[in-house]
């Protein structure tokens, strides 16, 4: 099976260039879906940091570069929104998070951030024992008390070391939210109002900002508080860097 693939086909969210070349690395399995990121793609292509997949499978192996909180050391593994990415012998952190129309970009973070993630919830199940899972927008499952009131569209803030909740952002009227997909991927504000959508349909969310606010679907926003945005204040964008030179696949 290839390993390339053609970059006027890679999701929207890539940060990639799509008419320098025809092909780029292809994801492997793992995290995020289809929309994941391989992380050579990061290193090379936005941080600069190596200049071909060689050079990367190089770093990996030495452990030089952590992906929440565990060395990784395959290149094409999938990198998607809210991953952290630690460069220990650089003192440098990252997290991921969407940009403008939902392009993945890297925001630099201290290294107390860098020890939990956020996640939305994607799904709640009871599992033996009395407790409750929650299933991650990525894939990840986390055990929790029984005793608890989590929601689906609810974020939750995960350390990567043990994997507990250390944070939790209702979904509601009010809430701090980020749209990380669509039209408006990037745009943060605060949930103004939720439309439940009778049937199959997916609801819809009103957000406001400060120059105005927009109308999206609530699979496209997700929860988080100012210390997820990169900026002071919680209107306006997310920052961080996006693609930069481009390098042999």
């Amino acid at each position: 099976m290839t390993k390339h693939q053609k970059r006027l086909s890679v999701p929207k969210s890539w940060p990639v260039e799509r008419k320098t070349d025809v092909f780029t690395v292809k994801a492997g399995a793992g995290p995020h879906g289809e929309a994941g990121v391989p992380l050579v793609i990061l290193l090379r292509d936005v941080l600069g940091y190596v200049d071909s997949t060689k050079e990367a499978r190089y770093a990996l192996s030495e452990d030089a570069i952590l992906v929440n909180g565990q060395p990784i050391n395959d290149e094409r593994r999938p990198i998607g929104m809210f991953d952290i990415l630690a460069f220990p012998a650089r003192e440098e952190y990252y997290r991921v998070f969407p940009d403008e129309g939902g392009r993945l970009s890297l925001t630099e973070i201290d290294e107390d951030a860098a020890g939990s993630r956020l996640g939305k919830i994607a799904g709640k199940q009871q599992v033996p024992g009395g407790e409750t899972q929650l299933t991650l927008h990525d894939g990840t499952n986390v055990v929790v008390d029984a005793d608890n009131d989590y929601s689906g569209n609810d974020s939750v803030v995960v350390d990567n070391d043990d994997k507990s909740v250390v944070a939790h952002f209702p979904y509601e009227e009010g809430a701090l939210v980020t749209a990380v997909s669509g039209n408006h991927g990037g745009k943060i504000g605060d949930v103004e109002s939720i439309d439940v959508t009778p049937g199959s349909g997916s609801n819809t969310v009103t957000v406001s900002t400060d120059d105005g606010g927009f109308e999206t679907i609530e699979e496209y926003v997700v929860v988080i508080d100012e210390n997820f945005t990169g900026d002071d204040e919680s209107s306006g964008e997310a920052s961080g860097d996006t693609a930069g030179t481009e390098g042999d696949d």
